[in-house]
C-alpha cells in the first residue's frame, strides 16, 4: 500500500523533525510561555493557508484526480478557521495576538508555505498532500499528549489549548481519512510527488521546530497574566 511506502520513504526526514530539543525540553519541564508562544506564532502563520492550498490544489487537480478533489472539499469544511483559535489561545496567555495577526513568520514556516504554493502551482498539485503527511501524522503523535504536559507544568488554563487539544483528537480521524486516500493513488508521478513534498514539510517543520526557545534547566510553573 502506498500509505506504507510513503512513511518508509520519507523516514530520514522524519527523523530531523523529532531531534528538535524541543521535543526533549517539554517532558523535562523546560517548555516555557516563551516557548509556546513562539510555537502558536508560528502555527498561526501555516494554518492560516491551509484551506487556500487546498483551495489552490483542488483548482489545478486533472480531471483523472476528481475524487481527490472531492475529499477536498470535506478537508475544507473541516479546517476554516481553525487559525483563530490559535490567536484565542495566545490571547489566552497574555500574548498580543493581533500583531501575530499581521506579522510575518520566521524563515523555516514563510519557505514552507511559498514552497508549498510554488510546487501546487509549477508542478503536481498532489504535492500538498505532503504537508497534510506531516503536519496530521506529527499531530497525533504529539498534540494531546505535550499539550497536556505543557498545561500541567505552567499552570496554564484549558482555554489556552484549544488548538493543540482539538487537533488531537481532531487529526486521528483526519488521518485514518488521509490513509485511505493515499492507498488509492496509482499514478508514479503522484506518490513522487507527495513523497517530495513530505520530505520536505518534515525538513523546514522541523526547523521551525529546531528555533523553539527553551530554557536551559526546568523552570517553576508559570503564570499567564492578561
Amino acid at each position: 500500500m502506498f500509505f506504507d511506502t510513503l512513511q518508509q520513504q520519507t523516514r530520514d526526514a522524519r527523523e530531523h523533525l523529532m531531534r528538535a530539543p524541543v521535543l526533549a525540553a517539554i517532558p523535562e519541564g523546560r517548555f516555557n510561555l516563551d516557548s509556546y508562544r513562539y510555537f502558536l506564532s508560528q502555527a498561526y502563520h501555516h494554518v492560516k493557508h491551509t484551506v487556500p492550498l487546498m483551495m489552490a490544489c483542488g483548482a489545478r487537480l486533472p480531471v483523472r484526480l476528481e475524487w481527490v478533489r472531492e475529499a477536498l472539499v470535506e478537508y475544507i469544511r473541516d479546517e476554516y478557521g481553525h487559525q483563530e483559535w490559535i490567536l484565542n489561545d495566545l490571547a489566552a496567555l497574555g500574548a498580543d495576538a493581533e500583531a501575530v495577526r499581521h506579522g510575518e513568520p520566521d524563515r523555516p514556516i514563510e519557505l514552507m508555505v511559498a514552497w508549498l504554493y510554488d510546487a501546487i502551482e509549477r508542478g503536481n498539485p498532489m504535492a500538498f498532500f505532503g504537508m497534510v503527511h506531516v503536519l496530521e501524522g506529527t499531530s497525533i503523535a504529539l498534540a494531546t499528549p505535550l499539550g497536556e504536559q505543557v498545561q500541567h507544568t505552567l499552570g496554564l488554563p484549558k482555554q489556552a489549548f484549544s488548538y493543540l487539544y482539538s487537533h488531537g483528537a481532531l487529526d486521528q480521524e483526519h488521518f485514518r481519512f488521509f490513509t485511505d486516500l493515499m492507498n488509492r493513488i496509482e499514478a508514479p508521478q503522484d506518490r513522487e510527488a507527495v513523497i517530495h513534498a513530505s520530505r520536505m514539510v518534515y525538513r523546514l517543520y522541523g526547523d521551525m521546530l529546531h528555533a523553539v526557545p527553551v530554557a536551559a534547566e526546568r523552570n517553576a510553573p508559570e503564570v499567564a497574566h492578561g
